[in-house]
């Protein structure tokens, strides 16, 4: 007679910069089958039996988020999350006020939980900061990956000092940068970084003497104005 041998799919590994997952509850069957689901989804998923087991590795990991099981002995996923931030049934707003993102009952469909996880990381993820490939000022343009400064077809010689000084300037246009962060790796004192803008000014200002582009502000540093 045949015999079958059933061999295991190991669960594929989630990346090292997933997003890292806690997941507190005293029953061992659901701690294993939402471990092995949220990592199916891609998730790092860390166990812990109750709030004892959760605090002690909340002192060694970081966690992007907690998933609390609210009935455990002892101390209850309440309390835990209420230490935790310091800061429908009773029990969802008892949850929601002591500062709990979302509540779901007991049971449900890890589908259901993994949606619930997604949409509380998007709202929680700071914004995502847009790079800048090219930033523009009056009839100049400035490449920020080539350090290239162009008046429509025409290049603009620039120094490595000014390039460098420039290319800061424009990573946060219109926002104040500090002298102090114009002194490149400290070779040149912040005196000195008055005078290469104004060398800088003479090749993008009509009138360096009332610039329109690259702005003092007065005991602080300098702004580059772009264009709208």
């Amino acid at each position: 007679m045949a015999q079958a041998a059933t061999l295991a799919r190991k669960p594929p590994q989630p990346a090292d910069d997933a997003p890292h997952v806690l997941l507190v509850d005293d029953d061992r069957r659901i701690r294993d089958l939402l471990s092995r689901f949220l990592c199916g989804e891609g998730y790092r998923v860390t166990t812990a039996t109750g709030a004892p087991d959760a605090r002690a590795k909340l002192l060694g990991l970081h966690f992007d988020l907690l998933i609390l099981d609210v009935m455990m002995p002892g101390e209850t996923g309440f309390e835990l999350a209420r230490f935790i931030r310091t800061s429908e049934a009773e029990a969802r707003i008892e949850g929601l006020q002591i500062g709990a993102d979302d509540y779901v009952a007991k049971p449900f469909e890890p589908r259901e939980l993994v949606l619930r996880i997604g949409n509380i990381l998007k709202r929680t993820a700071p914004p995502r900061m847009e790079t800048l490939e090219q930033v523009a000022f009056g009839p100049y343009v400035y490449h920020l990956d080539r350090g290239e400064l162009r008046q429509g077809d025409e290049t603009i010689h620039l120094t490595d000092r000014e390039r460098e000084m420039l290319r800061i300037l424009a990573v946060a246009p219109g926002e104040t940068v500090p002298r102090s962060a114009l002194t490149g790796d400290g070779t040149v004192n912040e005196r000195a970084v008055d005078v290469q803008i104004n060398r800088l000014r003479r090749k993008i200002e009509r009138d360096p003497a009332n610039p329109l582009f690259l702005q003092a502000v007065r005991g602080i540093g300098y702004r580059l104005v772009a264009s709208p």
